[in-house]
Parts: C-alpha cells; structure tokens; sequence
C-alpha cells in the first residue's frame, strides 16, 4: 500500500463528544485526558464530552483539548500506518511533531496548553480580529489588503492561505472590517471569525515571546519522518530545523497552500486526516488543483474509535 502523509487539524475542527468513544474504550487514551488536564488545569472531558459551544471554542481549552484527540487517533492506528511524512494546520503541528516523535506527547500537551493560555490572553483589550475571504482569488485578497494596509495606516495580512479561495486575514479589527467591506464590493465575502486575537500575526509576538522559552527547553529529537511546516512550507528533517519553525509560527501566516503542492512534489499521492472531523481532506484537491488529477489524490479519515478499527494501513 502506498505510503500516507499524516495531516492534523487546528483550531475549528472541534465536535461535542470528540475522543470521547476511544478513551472509553482505551485506557492508554483516557490516561492522555487525564494528563492533559492536570497540566492545562482544565475540565478537559467536561467541557467537550458535557459542554456547550462557547467553552468547546475556548482556546484555553481547545488547543491541548484538539491535540489529545489528535494523539490519541494516531495512537490508535500507528502500529498498521506506513508512513512518508506528517503536516499539522497551526496547532495541528504540534500533533505532526508528536507523530514523528521530534517531541513527547508530555512536551506537546504542555506546550499546547500553555500556547492556549497565551493566545487567549494576547489581546484583552480586544484589538485584533481575523475573518476568512471567500469566493476570491488569491491575487485579489491580497490587493484588498494591500489596498486596506495602505488606507488604514492598520497592520493587516494574510494569515492562512488554505486553499485558492479560502485565505483567512488577520489584522487590527478596524482593517480586518474595512477589508471585509471591500470583498463585499468585489462580489466576494468576508466572514470575521470568533477567535480571541489576530492569530498568526505580529500581534502574537508577545505570546509568541512568552511561549519561547518552553519551546527552546524542550527536547527536539531527528524525525522518524520529515514534517511540512506551516512556516515556510517545506519538509523539516531534524530536531533543529523543527524548533526554528514552530519558534516563528504563532507570528507567521500558515502557508498550507504551499505544504500540500510541496508534499506532491516530492511524491505524496495519498493522505490520513487523524481529527475529529474533515477538514484537511478536503483542502486537498483545491490545493493541488492545476498539479493533480482528482483520481491521482487518496484522501482517507480517521477521526473515531470505529474508523480507526477499520484502518488497514
């Protein structure tokens, strides 16, 4: 069978009970809540197993919340998985460096929770905003920022390129607005979103300045195989090379665009989602589109206990 590409989602790819069927059926699973909670010093199952919209979209609790899930999905089928290489969406990277064993699960669900915590807390006077573009290209999105940049004096960019009609902005809140505005005059649509600050931005430098220090202190061991980094796009091999990217992420845009046409080009047919929902999968044929023929792309998901019991490799 040919070798997958591990892909694990971020933030928005979360659902009520998430986890919850293979924890109870796993005691190496439930053990992982367990451990994330005590760090986060969160009601982790409470809240996604019990609770309501509002705190499952709480990043404090979200980030190492995703992340077990994320975990505990990969644990599941990993003894079966033939493996070339693992990407992760923003927070999903960190599951990708787990995956490939350049950090501990512990290093990851203490990392997680702690860039949580900071994000969360970025921006208490509420100065930031971001909102997804739609039903624009990407030249035209990025003429409407440079154009919203300009008249604003605001800072303003393009935080995720996900696919060529699904870029996220991030920005100070009045420019993300004027932005929408003027997607709205271009035929398009601009869709702010319920996130606690302008992610991916350089207004999370002082998050990112707070959350350095633990990733500088953790272990970075070589690989088991390369990861696509949200950074830059490109396949990291060695511990280093994955600290300096995620050391830039959290102030840097997700070019996801780029981690898919790079993972083709050195060979990637075939791709695992490992998260609670489709996300990802479903970004791939948009993201390829002009490189591959929709039946040249595999795109499999495991996202319970039942699928992945019924992983065959």
């Amino acid at each position: 069978m040919t070798q997958a590409v591990l892909l694990f989602p971020g933030q928005g790819s979360q659902e009520p009970g998430m986890g919850r069927d293979l924890a109870e059926a796993s005691s190496e699973a439930m053990n992982l809540w367990k451990q994330a909670e005590r760090i986060s010093g969160l009601p982790l199952r409470e809240i996604y197993w019990e609770g309501d919209g509002d705190a499952m979209s709480d990043t404090r609790a979200l980030q190492p919340a995703l992340t077990v899930v994320n975990l505990n999905l990969w644990n599941a089928v990993a003894p079966r998985a033939q493996v070339r290489a693992a990407a992760g969406h923003s927070l999903g990277e960190f599951s990708a460096m787990a995956a490939a064993g350049v950090l501990s699960p512990e290093s990851v669900l203490e990392l997680t929770a702690l860039r949580g915590r900071l994000m969360a807390e970025a921006d208490p006077e509420g100065k930031g905003a971001m909102a997804a573009l739609l039903k624009l290209d990407q030249k035209a999105v990025e003429e409407i920022v440079a154009e919203t940049a300009a008249q604003s004096g605001e800072l303003i960019l393009v935080a995720n390129y996900n696919t060529p009609a699904q870029l996220v902005i991030s920005g100070a809140k009045a420019a993300v607005t004027m932005a929408c505005q003027k997607a709205k005059e271009r035929k398009g649509r601009g869709i702010e979103l319920k996130v606690s600050g302008a992610f991916h931005s350089p207004m999370m430098a002082e998050a990112n300045k707070e959350l350095a220090p633990l990733l500088r202190k953790a272990v970075w061991s070589k690989p088991k195989f390369p990861v696509y980094c949200n950074a830059h796009g490109k396949a990291v091999t060695d511990g280093e090379s994955a600290r300096e990217s995620l050391l830039a992420q959290m102030t840097s845009s997700v070019l996801w665009m780029d981690v898919m046409r790079n993972q083709f080009a050195d060979g990637a047919r075939r791709w695992l989602e490992l998260g609670p929902k489709a996300v990802l999968g479903k970004m791939a044929a948009p993201c390829l589109a002009g490189m591959a023929a929709a039946e040249d792309i595999s795109v499999e998901l495991v996202n319970n206990a039942a699928s992945a019991q019924a992983f065959q490799g």
